[in-house]
């Protein structure tokens, strides 16, 4: 079969190698279209592709419709909402993503931009620190465990909450495990969030969400850019001048954002998954699910069922 690698954010070398030879060793063909800028080069390179690998590349009606042979796609990464799911089952087509790959290099960014930010943003004074604080986890699937995990070790109490995930998962996992969504605002002094995009989350961390942290509060977002309201946290950050806010993903608001120098920090790109261990990882992981996809038609990671 032939295999297209598109990544307009390409992976590292070490990952390619990595994919190419697993790919490769199961006697497919590998084609590597990356750093690309036109949609119109990824419609050439996919037309006759069996299977792809993409990052936070779209794909879209438009792309599944030049790809004529196409009966997988998989996002090397957990999030797949770049990818129309919907349409790509209506052709047929596959849409995998990699849980947890990534997680670990999610997490650590987490507290990279924490630190940072308890810090002052290393403006030369006093900050605070993280033990003692208590850490509330928006969803507790992959990442927001080891966010838990890495949490501890700075002393932190953590607690979580997920609509999906049982309390007692939560408790077993050494977690405190909130009733609620607002008890989990209400009791921490960092929100980290890790909800998908989807329609009921989509602009969901509101003024009143994010108004049930008690003061001098920081909101960490590492999820999707989506899940904020940023009209309303504009406002609310205006109001409380003690609130401040990290992600690793760049609002569209960003330059308003800006004007609350010493509360607001964002990376310039999403850096979640940016590490050559998490490329590899998820990587690798994409091209043994297309091998046992071809191999067996196993479907373990389909999302579009």
């Amino acid at each position: 079969m032939k295999v297209l690698i598109a990544t307009e954010k390409p992976f590292a070398p070490a990952a390619v190698q990595g994919i190419t030879t697993e790919l490769k060793g199961a006697g497919h063909e590998v084609v590597l279209l990356e750093k690309y800028t036109e949609t119109a080069e990824l419609l050439e390179a996919v037309k006759d592709a069996d299977a792809m690998i993409v990052r936070s590349d779209k794909v879209t009606p438009e792309v599944l419709d030049a790809a004529k042979q196409l009966k997988i796609v998989v996002r090397a990464g957990a999030g797949y909402d770049s990818i129309d799911t919907a349409y790509a089952k209506g052709k047929n087509v596959v849409v995998e993503n990699t849980p947890g790959q990534n997680s670990n290099a999610v997490a650590e960014l987490v507290f990279g931009m924490l630190v940072y930010a308890v810090r002052n943003f290393y403006n030369g004074k006093a900050g605070t620190e993280l033990m003692g604080k208590k850490l509330g986890i928006l969803a507790f699937g992959n990442v927001g465990r080891n966010v838990a995990r890495i949490a501890k070790g700075f002393g932190m109490e953590v607690y979580a909450y997920d609509a999906f995930c049982p309390a007692e998962a939560i408790e077993a996992a050494g977690v405190h495990a909130c009733k609620t969504q607002d008890e989990l605002f209400q009791s921490c002094d960092v929100l980290s969030l890790h909800i998908p995009a989807t329609p009921q989350t989509v602009k969901s961390i509101d003024y009143r969400v994010v108004n049930q942290l008690p003061k001098k509060a920081i909101l960490v977002n590492t999820a999707r850019k989506e899940v904020i309201n940023e009209e309303e946290l504009l406002k609310l950050m205006a109001e409380r001048e003690d609130l401040k806010f990290v992600t690793d993903i760049k609002p569209d608001a960003d330059e308003e954002f800006k004007k609350f120098e010493g509360r607001y920090f964002s990376t310039p790109k999403k850096m979640g998954a940016q590490t050559a261990e998490a490329n590899t990882n998820a990587g690798i992981a994409a091209a043994k699910q297309i091998n046992a996809f071809f191999a067996t038609g196993d479907t373990t990671f389909q999302v579009n069922k």
